[in-house]
């Protein structure tokens, strides 16, 4: 795949991030973890575009179309804010971006159950995840500068992930018989991705002494919880609607 570079030091650098106070030891891995960070939300927002105009193929409420293209917004903007803290730490907001893969249209299922397999796989899957690992990483980080940004991330994941499981309250009941199977066909690929993604950016060790004052995860903390909400919260949620 061919590599794009993502530039975002002028926006990153204009947000004049203060990271004094924090253990400078720990800057190198913290500049790792907010620079993967960087890449993974900007990048995040391509999907949520991708969406949109999937809902809108399929001839959803135009209301929704537009909240997934400002969750695309959201992720750019916070894409922004993991660069600033890149900045602030000593590291460069930049990177060289693999092609991202074709997003999926899942061509195989009727157009409405096509576009729910991917708000269930990004909203009520992946978003779901980030809300329960950032909110456990809030309550770890003590009050500050990095708090008051994660705080806002989290708020607008809160909002990606609500949407999901609105939307299905919403469309979930209207489903015909071969749109409902359309979806449950696609759940355990859906879930194993879902593991397979997150494992690969989690971290395979815990967290250094101190490590949570720069939003540094322990990475086997992480994959407990990870399996928690998969059971306990998005497994449950989808079995209101589905067979899983």
């Amino acid at each position: 795949m061919n590599a794009a570079t993502l530039d975002l030091r002028g926006e990153a650098r204009a947000r004049a991030f203060d990271v004094s106070g924090y253990p400078a030891a720990l800057f190198p891995s913290a500049i790792r973890t907010w620079h993967a960070r960087m890449v993974n939300e900007h990048g995040s927002s391509a999907v949520f575009e991708a969406l949109a105009g999937q809902l809108a193929e399929a001839s959803f409420p135009p209301e929704l179309v537009e909240a997934c293209r400002g969750f695309a917004d959201e992720e750019r903007r916070h894409g922004i804010l993991c660069g600033a803290v890149v900045e602030a730490l000593g590291g460069t907001a930049t990177a060289s971006v693999p092609e991202r893969p074709e997003f999926p249209l899942h061509r195989d299922a009727p157009p409405r159950a096509a576009a729910l397999r991917n708000v269930i796989h990004i909203c009520c899957m992946s978003e779901t995840v980030a809300v329960a690992l950032i909110g456990a990483e809030r309550l770890e980080m003590p009050p500050g500068p990095l708090l008051d940004l994660l705080t806002r991330i989290y708020a607008d994941e809160v909002g990606h992930a609500r949407f999901g499981w609105r939307l299905l309250e919403q469309v979930a009941p209207e489903l015909s018989s071969a749109e409902r199977q359309a979806v449950e066909r696609y759940l355990p690929v859906a879930f194993r991705h879902l593991v397979e993604h997150e494992h690969a950016h989690l971290p395979a060790h815990d967290a250094p002494p101190d490590g949570e004052q720069l939003g540094l995860c322990s990475g086997l903390k992480a994959r407990v919880l990870l399996d928690e909400t998969i059971e306990e919260v998005i497994r449950p949620g989808l079995r209101r609607f589905f067979d899983c």
